[in-house]
Order: structure tokens, then C-alpha cells, then sequence
């Protein structure tokens, strides 16, 4: 009976601590965002994520190497021609926060931006 009730024990302790580390590991997983971009655009060009949340931003190129850098929370992501890249991160501050796009590809270059919303 005494061996019963410890390999009962053992087993409520492993199948708990499953059950937590499996929760945890949802709380955890990143949330997946992809954005597109292509001559001289990214779409969305507004994105809205929690601080302390992990993030995957997932870009896809739809025609020439591009980029995304946000010179504040040091992220940078490149990605070839018709090609896909991620990144993951956490943000650590809320705020508004402009992305350029950091490959050159053309003359609208300049002017491709998007904006992270990073909020409690």
C-alpha cells in the first residue's frame, strides 16, 4: 500500500509540473506577426504589441531585399528578394516607436516607415 501511495505521489508531482510547464510555455510563446513589404510600403504600416510580451516579427520581401529597424529597442531584421526573415524580441518599454525600412531599395527608400505601438 505504502508503494502505491508514493508512485500515486510521484506521479500528481510529474503530471503537475507538466501541466505548469506546459502553461508556461503558452504564456511564453512569442506572438507571430508578418508583415510585407514591397516598394515602398510595409503592411501593415501599424502594429500594436504589449511590453514584456515576446514577439516574432516575420518579413516576407514581395520584390526586392528589405528591412526593418527600430533604432530604439535595437531589433533589426533583413530579408532578401522574395525571401522571408524573423525576428524575435521582447519589448521592455511602452511607447510609439518608427521602423525604416534599413535595406535600400529605390528611390521611395526614404520614406518607408512603420510605426510599433508598444503598450501595457
Amino acid at each position: 500500500m505504502r508503494h502505491t501511495l508514493t508512485l500515486l505521489t510521484l506521479f500528481a508531482a510529474l503530471f503537475m509540473g507538466g501541466i505548469s510547464a506546459a502553461a508556461l510555455q503558452a504564456q511564453e510563446a512569442p506572438r507571430r506577426i508578418e508583415i510585407t513589404a514591397k516598394r515602398f510600403v510595409f503592411a501593415p504600416n501599424e502594429i500594436t504589441v504589449k511590453k514584456g510580451q515576446p514577439v516574432t516579427l516575420v518579413l516576407k520581401s514581395a520584390d526586392v531585399g528589405h528591412g526593418i529597424r527600430f533604432r530604439d529597442l535595437s531589433v533589426d531584421v533583413k530579408v532578401k528578394a522574395g525571401g522571408t526573415a524573423e525576428v524575435t524580441f521582447t519589448p521592455d518599454r511602452e511607447g510609439d516607436f518608427v521602423g525604416h525600412c534599413s535595406v535600400f531599395c529605390g528611390s521611395g527608400h526614404g520614406s518607408m516607415q512603420i510605426i510599433l505601438h508598444v503598450v501595457a
